[in-house]
């Protein structure tokens, strides 16, 4: 657990373009952004791939969200490499260097899914006891609309998701949604979402009392990544067998 407030966070919409709850999102709070602050707290609402959110695209060159490791990060800024990968090592530069001190705190990333998944949080690290207590404090407060945990930890893949650069990156996945649609409901419910993960880190800061918690008492899902399918084995509570569905974060 950490003992250092949290100061800066980032909300990213438009990783994805066409995915546009957090599109919207983002677009509203960067004209007013009143319902997003907390005192003590920098909160920076971010369009993460402009050009593919102009074009209602998922990318216009490659995945923004596969291209956030070491090796792109790191390469010759040039015209010739794809239009994400040059937007990675932008945004990078914007939000502290991917494994310093200076990244910011949290990173929320805003997807949508048209799988039927609702409200979904990703977490990364089963060991990250910080994420574990807002994701129960999140579940908690949405109560009784249920919100799921995505567990997409590998032993042996390094992350290079968009949100990869914070110190404690966050997945909000909600659908069921089509590309390129915005759904009134969806759309209330990933606010939400974001209200009570701020409303957490600001009585985190105020040193809330923390639960003992263990992982599993919020695991919805725990999936085992497929890199070249990108189809991950979920597990649903209570169901008596397993089923395979895309994951489209």
């Amino acid at each position: 657990m950490t003992e250092k407030p949290i100061k800066k966070i980032a909300i990213f919409g438009g990783t994805h373009g066409n995915e546009l709850t957090g599109v919207f999102l983002v677009k509203h709070w960067l004209q007013d952004g009143a319902e997003i602050q907390r005192t003590g707290l920098e909160v920076k609402p971010f369009i993460s791939n402009p050009r593919a959110v102009k074009k209602c695209l998922r990318y216009i060159d490659c995945d923004l969200n596969r291209v956030f490791d070491l090796e792109n990060l790191g390469k010759k800024m040039s015209e010739d490499l794809p239009y994400e990968v040059r937007r990675a090592q932008e945004i990078n530069h914007l939000f502290g260097q991917k494994n310093s001190e200076d990244s910011y705190d949290i990173i929320f990333d805003l997807h949508n899914t048209t799988s039927n998944m609702g409200c979904t949080l990703i977490l990364e690290d089963s060991k990250n006891d910080f994420l574990i207590q807002m994701f129960h404090y999140i579940k908690t407060s949405l109560a009784p609309l249920p919100c799921y945990v995505y567990l997409i930890e590998h032993p042996s893949l390094k992350y290079a998701t968009t949100r990869s650069i914070a110190k404690y990156p966050v997945g909000i996945e909600v659908g069921p949604q089509p590309q390129g649609v915005l759904r009134a409901d969806i759309l209330d419910q990933m606010r939400k979402m974001i209200k009570h993960a701020l409303d957490f880190i600001h009585q985190f800061n105020q040193g809330m009392k923390m639960e003992k918690l263990l992982l599993l008492s919020i695991l919805t899902f725990r999936v085992s990544h497929l890199e070249s399918s990108h189809f991950c084995r979920q597990w649903h509570a209570g169901a008596s067998s397993c089923q395979f569905t895309r994951a489209d974060c």
